[in-house]
């Protein structure tokens, strides 16, 4: 009895170890998060004020007030989303179609190709940045959301990758029947592995968002005209040299965190589940 005891006060003590040692991670992550929307209701002198106070002694919305006018805010966020919206599409459409000829078709030479897709998850994008500039440049692109929208109908590696290990997974069998029924590959592919492959496209789905939504060099280098700004691009014209204006800088980065988090959480059990059952298939 002593030793059945004695086991149950280590598990919990076990337990109770991990989960303390999980909840300071968590909160260790959540603390500039909760210095972002805190900071955002504070003025100019109590952000930087002696000594530090977490809370706002004057919550004030002044600042979203300001974002909304000191920039054409509503032109930006239009001009974000088409580019993500289109980028979505991109990639929901291109990778879903190319991880299906990696892993449900058989074609000579395939597993190399998919390795050579692969290794190009190792180049950085400033790598390719200048190349693509000079090329965007002499089909007259630049200047237009071309350079940020076209590219994601021709697939990402890791995208590609995540959804070929979730396919892989998918029974066989399903095909099979499905063109024992007289179905063709594209019918297969569209009314028997898309309805099963909704975890992975979630996945794309967030992570293509993500992407499009936060990126910052390529509206820099591939727009110029400031009226096809994004909004990651409108944060550099509320900071000066003379008045960094963070406080303005915090507002405008919770306005462009809440969507990421409403996302995520809408469609955490599918962005889970598509990564844990792509990433274990071999």
């Amino acid at each position: 009895m002593n030793k059945m005891n004695g086991y149950k006060v280590k598990t919990f003590l076990g337990k109770f170890c991990i989960y303390l040692i999980l909840l300071l991670f968590a909160l260790a992550f959540l603390l500039p998060f909760f210095f972002l929307f805190t900071g955002s209701f504070k003025t100019s002198s109590e952000l930087f004020s002696k000594p530090f106070h977490w809370l706002p002694r004057h919550w004030t919305l002044n600042n979203y007030r300001q974002v909304f006018t000191k920039i054409p805010f509503f032109r930006y966020l239009k001009n974000t989303m088409i580019i993500v919206v289109v980028n979505i599409i991109g990639a929901l459409i291109s990778n879903s179609l190319i991880a299906y000829g990696f892993s449900r078709l058989r074609w000579p030479g395939r597993d190399k190709v998919f390795m050579i897709v692969i290794a190009t998850m190792i180049l950085p994008y400033q790598v390719t940045l200048i190349p693509l500039y000079l090329m965007y440049s002499k089909m007259g692109w630049v200047g237009t959301f071309l350079p940020l929208t076209v590219p994601g109908f021709f697939g990402n590696a890791f995208y590609i990758f995540l959804m070929r290990q979730f396919m892989i997974g998918i029974p066989k069998e399903l095909s099979e029947a499905a063109r024992i029924d007289g179905a063709n590959e594209f019918g297969i592919f569209s009314s028997v592995i898309i309805p099963i492959s909704k975890p992975a496209l979630a996945s794309v789905a967030i992570m293509s968002f993500m992407r499009a939504w936060n990126d910052f060099l390529g509206p820099l280098v591939f727009l110029g005209n400031d009226r096809l700004y994004t909004l990651s691009l409108a944060a550099s014209m509320l900071r000066s040299n003379l008045n960094p204006n963070w406080e303005l800088l915090l507002a405008l980065g919770a306005v462009m965190v809440i969507p990421v988090l409403i996302l995520f959480f809408v469609l955490q059990k599918y962005f889970i589940q598509g990564i844990t059952m792509g990433g274990v298939k071999g």
